[in-house]
């Protein structure tokens, strides 16, 4: 599941102390066959303004699409 947070193969290999990539890869592979995403495992947050944005981030939310009409930027995190 950590690799599918992060996307950082080389994060993977040294949490789970592996010498060879090879094993890592492995565990991705056998890992990502039994893991998905539902839409329902992210919090969604808007912000209107720089402050609101920040606080977001601060607290794990990252950013995910464009300016609206409203001014609102869209943020999730995982669950």
């Amino acid at each position: 599941m950590e690799y599918h947070k992060t996307k950082s193969l080389l994060h993977v290999k040294n949490l789970l102390g592996h010498k060879d990539i090879r094993n890592t890869e492995l565990y991705i592979v056998l890992e990502g066959r039994e893991f998905t995403f539902e839409e329902d495992d992210f919090h969604t947050s808007i912000a209107q303004n720089t402050k609101e944005a920040c606080r977001l981030i601060e607290s794990g939310f990252k950013f995910v699409t464009g300016e609206y009409d409203d001014g609102g930027k869209i943020f999730q995190k995982r669950k």
